[in-house]
């Protein structure tokens, strides 16, 4: 629990070293795009909420199924490598030979296919951030000694036991990781994404700011963006406390 306490010092810490830069940018460039923190914050708080609260639930949705998906995918393919190996050869095969292969690139593709509703925003997501699951999942699965399988056959496993006891407990602490990494992927995309046949999400929110010139409003949106990213990051710490206790004995 103290190194779950010490990461949200880190985490405050990080806030504070960020708002300094921008108050220092504000202080040099004197300039309407850059606003000063405060001001931004009073605006934030004056604003029309309910109108607010709809973007930033729609993007959080589509976050949250793209996350989703993108796990249960991910968990199957790191899995299957272990517990089919030929079947995981071929996977692994097509993550190699996929992964490089810049997935931004497809969108104009997804959309061609899949038009421009809430489907699209989310195979986005998972178009991006599954390959980094999976492969940090895989990873961590191949490292676990094969003494550990035999010892569980040994005692009677099956092949559910062996995925309760050996295979989850081994890949959890990667897959937190990722995950992490992945979130951030994760709203960055969504940003790309809701610039596009949507009315609803606060990566429209920002870009009608923007082209509407209103930069308290563009950085309200970005603040908000901003805060999903860290309360999504602070529930993933607190899942590692929980699932991943050994992690923090002693810490």
């Amino acid at each position: 629990m103290k190194r779950f306490s010490n990461h949200l010092l880190q985490l405050l810490l990080g806030a504070l070293l960020l708002h300094l830069i921008w108050l220092l940018g504000y202080v040099l460039l004197r300039t309407e795009v850059l606003p000063a923190p405060w001001l931004v914050y009073q605006h934030l708080v004056g604003m029309d909420w309910s109108d607010l609260l709809l973007h930033a639930t729609a993007s959080l949705e589509r976050i949250a199924w793209g996350i989703l998906i993108a796990t249960i995918l991910a968990w199957g393919i790191a899995l299957t490598v272990i517990l089919a190996p030929r079947l995981g050869k071929v996977f692994s095969t097509f993550i190699y030979f996929s992964y490089p292969i810049p997935k931004l690139a497809l969108l104009p593709i997804v959309m061609l296919i899949g038009g421009l509703g809430e489907g699209t925003k989310v195979v986005m997501i998972v178009l991006i951030i599954l390959f980094q699951l999976a492969v940090s999942m895989r990873d961590a699965l191949l490292t676990v000694p094969r003494e550990h399988f035999m010892l569980a056959q040994s005692l009677g496993a099956s092949t559910a036991g062996i995925l309760r006891h050996v295979l989850i407990p081994a890949v959890l602490p990667a897959f937190l990781s990722a995950l992490r990494v992945a979130i951030g992927t994760a709203i960055s995309i969504l940003f790309v994404t809701e610039t596009y046949g949507t009315t609803l999400g606060l990566g429209y929110y920002i870009t009608d700011a923007w082209m509407r010139i209103s930069y308290l409003d563009m950085y309200a949106g970005v603040v908000l963006l901003s805060l999903i990213g860290v309360l999504l990051f602070i529930l993933i710490d607190l899942a590692e406390v929980s699932l991943c206790p050994s992690l923090h004995r002693g810490k």
